[in-house]
């Protein structure tokens, strides 16, 4: 295969008679040529095949139009999601990416990221790792001096720094009060692995919710999982052993509640009448389990969609002297409970429907036909 030489702009200028400068202004859209060189010089382009060098224009503009992208487990499927989020956001606005993956979520050496991402001129920065354990601890010595802007996803509101996340609190807070307004009242809980922030606020929406319920939280009402259905099935186990008396269930993740569904079917656990369960994602599967899943649903596509456009809002902010530089805020996205037949009590089956319209923050999915 015989590679064809790049057309220059010297070419395109010498096949029209004009100056590199007048060609470099009719590339750039300037007022300032006559129509008629003009129609010249997109001819000869067209005819030539010239393509503009972006990186020397982007040189020129002291703009990249590049995000720097951190993050890490793409095997998992939340960060999967958020990244397919950015990608279309950042396509979409004109943005290309430079993605840098962890090793692992607990890496807090992440100066050498830091550092490839500034030396290839990126425009901001996405911080798309999850909030564990220390892994955020360089922040205070690295963020004084970035020189520009950075977003990050899924951690704790800080003053300082702009966040998007999903409200898992509040999600935790949905899953728990459907299962009391269903009629139950002994709710256990499988966390996420604790080191995470995530799985720390659905806890904590559990254990308040039932709290202000007058319902009092023991340590053996709940079991710790790692997001595995292995550890899902592993933490139910324990659970029915420490907690007999327990009715539902409300699992950090689709994918423990996977677990959960199994278990039950081993030992003849009717769900819901024995045992409700209510799982956290929202991942498409859950409609096809049986009984179907209710689960609350995070939009992660959404999240990495929104922190294209707010770290490319900053960008633009920064670029000119005249705009007010944004101050960091923290931008919550709200969950979505999808109630199914997982968590329906029988007794409340038949008005489930009529309070859609009150409740707009839940979706009951409809009940599947029998074949």
């Amino acid at each position: 295969m015989v590679l064809k030489r790049r057309i220059t702009i010297k070419q395109v200028a010498e096949q029209t008679g004009v100056s590199t400068q007048t060609v470099s202004r009719v590339i750039n859209g300037r007022p300032d040529v006559a129509a008629e060189t003009r129609q010249r010089v997109l001819e000869a382009i067209e005819q030539l095949g010239y393509q503009p060098n972006a990186l020397a224009r982007s040189l020129i503009r002291r703009r990249s139009h590049t995000l720097g992208v951190v993050t890490a487990g793409l095997t998992y499927i939340g960060p999967a999601y958020t990244l397919n989020g950015i990608t279309d956001q950042a396509e979409a606005m004109g943005y290309s990416l430079l993605l840098k993956v962890l090793p692992s979520f607990e890496t807090d050496e992440v100066t050498p990221i830091l550092d490839a991402l500034l030396a290839r001129q990126v425009d901001g920065v996405i911080w798309a790792v999850s909030e564990v354990g220390s892994n955020h601890a360089w922040m205070d010595k690295r963020l004084p001096v970035l020189p520009v802007p950075i977003i990050f996803l899924t951690m704790h509101p800080q003053s300082e720094v702009s966040v998007v996340a999903v409200d898992n609190y509040m999600g935790g807070r949905m899953a728990t009060e459907h299962l009391l307004q269903q009629g139950y009242r002994r709710i256990g809980h499988i966390a996420g692995p604790l080191a995470w922030w995530e799985s720390r606020q659905r806890m904590a929406g559990w254990r308040d919710a039932l709290t202000e319920a007058g319902i009092e939280v023991g340590d053996t009402h709940w079991a710790e999982g790692d997001w595995s259905p292995k550890s899902g099935e592993e933490a139910i186990q324990r659970l029915l052993e420490q907690y007999p008396d327990m009715d539902a269930v409300f699992v950090a993740n689709d994918q423990m509640a996977f677990g959960v569904l199994s278990v039950a079917c081993r030992r003849g656990l009717q769900i819901p009448d024995a045992l409700a369960v209510v799982g956290f994602d929202g991942i498409p599967e859950t409609a096809y389990l049986w009984p179907p899943l209710t689960t609350v649903h995070q939009d992660l596509y959404a999240l990495g969609r929104t922190a294209v456009q707010h770290v490319v809002a900053m960008i633009e902010a920064s670029q000119h002297a005249d705009q007010e530089i944004q101050p960091a805020e923290t931008i919550w996205l709200k969950p979505q409970l999808i109630v199914r037949e997982s968590s329906r009590a029988a007794n409340h089956l038949d008005n489930a429907t009529s309070r859609v319209d009150r409740v707009p923050s839940v979706v009951y999915a409809s009940r599947p036909r029998s074949v």
